[in-house]
């Protein structure tokens, strides 16, 4: 089972060494991923109709997850490189298929690509695309992205997209992984059917009926077992009793993944509580923490 570490980004700060040493910390203490959410922007729920659902507001920070990386393996060596997700509907599908390429190309083959569909409808707005129809969008970008990844020259008509005889260089050296994030059956079917794993956002013990879904998934969907991957997150309030449990768990139940999550931010969300977290040094100091008492 691999043991990851979620990036701190709404609470770690600007400072380019804080995010150096977060990232070089973890990658010295054994963490053999690091995990990145994504938002664009943040906005007041207040007033809103239809209802913002997500718990970020205009007050939390997010470091884009493809600049950011692309820094994180400038000061790294060999720690895999995990979006938790993009959220892809709303980004420009070539660009994004270019972005990743050359992320995963410089890294040295270090890029995972978790996606998801996100909630907030006032980002696509923001970035110019439709809220609605983005489930069907999103599958003809995963089959776009895919195609111009592993082909030299592409004549492509979609629903959302056209190609007309071009190619895209450099292209990965691999099929980059790509994860979806997945609360409820829906997306499960999705990356059962399109992807190489499952990115659950709360602990073993919380997310254990949409492990039990996704399995019964593979299994209806004659996929491989061995082959899927699957991703839980602990947060480090639960405390150490916790932390053991929730990692036996999951080795017990066949998880591949396991990330700790460090930081207050919408921690209600995932079943935790705050911690208090007073500077950058803090979410290393857990980094540590967490890893001794886990091995």
């Amino acid at each position: 089972m691999q043991i990851g570490a979620v990036f701190p980004t709404t609470e770690i700060g600007n400072d380019p060494a804080c995010i150096r040493d977060w990232a070089q910390a973890a990658e010295a203490l054994g963490y053999e991923h690091i995990v990145a959410f994504d938002h664009v922007l943040g906005a007041p729920h207040d007033g809103r109709e239809p209802r913002l659902m997500g718990p970020y507001t205009e007050h939390d920070a997010f470091h884009e997850p493809v600049a950011l990386f692309g820094f994180m393996a400038g000061v790294t060596q060999h720690i895999e490189l995990a979006t938790g997700i993009i959220i892809l509907p709303q980004r420009q599908t070539v660009l994004f298929a270019k972005q990743a390429a050359e992320l995963d190309l410089l890294s040295g083959g270090r890029l995972r690509v978790g996606v998801g569909t996100g909630w907030n409808y006032l980002e696509y707005e923001a970035l110019g695309v439709p809220f609605e129809g983005r489930g069907h969008r999103y599958e003809e970008q995963i089959e776009l992205i895919r195609r111009l990844w592993r082909e030299p020259l592409l004549d492509y008509e979609g629903d959302y997209h056209r190609i007309d005889r071009a190619g895209m260089l450099p292209r990965p050296e691999r099929d980059i992984p790509i994860w979806f994030g997945a609360v409820s059956p829906a997306p499960i079917r999705r990356a059962v059917r399109l992807g190489e794993g499952v990115i659950f956002g709360s602990a073993p013990s919380i997310v254990r009926p949409l492990f039990e879904a996704t399995r019964a998934e593979v299994d209806a969907q004659g996929r491989d077992w061995e082959g899927f991957g699957t991703e839980a997150m602990i947060d480090f309030s639960l405390g150490p009793d916790r932390w053991a449990e929730e990692v036996a768990l999951w080795r017990e139940l066949g998880g591949t993944h396991v990330s700790l999550r460090a930081m207050d931010t919408a921690v209600e969300v995932v079943g935790g509580t705050r911690v208090g977290y007073k500077g950058p040094q803090d979410y290393i100091d857990a980094l540590e923490t967490f890893r001794k008492a886990i091995d």
